[in-house]
């Protein structure tokens, strides 16, 4: 199992002791809530996501050979949704975060209850990680 993989399974099973729907988004919540906020200086035009309907600030870096991911929103589902991707990528080998395939939103049922717009939200965030970590 790769690293990405034992922390996506992680939060797959976080989630799966939650069978209420609101409950669940309330935990997308809190994982953002505790996700640090990206500075203002850090909230620029370069680093929006483009294809979400909130704003969606992505910064990524190459540091010691760990691709780093942080990231922040004005909306707190959004955030959250940022925060469980962040969680997948940061601090991993960058040729294990060039290679990640996203899977956790489908297992936890996020793909069936976010609204179109977050979903692609959600879709866009995740292509954003991707490109780069493939350009870093």
């Amino acid at each position: 199992m790769t690293e990405s993989d034992r922390r996506q399974q992680e939060i797959v099973d976080e989630f799966s002791f939650l069978d209420d729907w609101m409950l669940r988004f309330q935990q997308v919540i809190e994982h953002g809530e505790a996700m640090d906020p990206l500075p203002d200086g850090a909230k620029t035009d370069d680093r929006l996501v483009r294809g979400c309907q909130s704003r969606v600030w992505l910064d990524t870096d190459l540091e010691g050979g760990a691709f780093r991911a942080r990231a922040d929103s004005e909306s707190q589902i959004v955030r959250g949704l940022a925060s469980l991707l962040v969680r997948v990528y940061d601090g991993l080998d960058l040729e294990d975060a060039r290679a990640v395939e996203v899977w956790f939103p489908r297992e936890i049922g996020l793909a069936e209850h976010l609204s179109p717009n977050r979903a692609n939200g959600l879709d866009a965030m995740r292509r954003a990680l991707e490109a780069a970590a493939r350009t870093a």
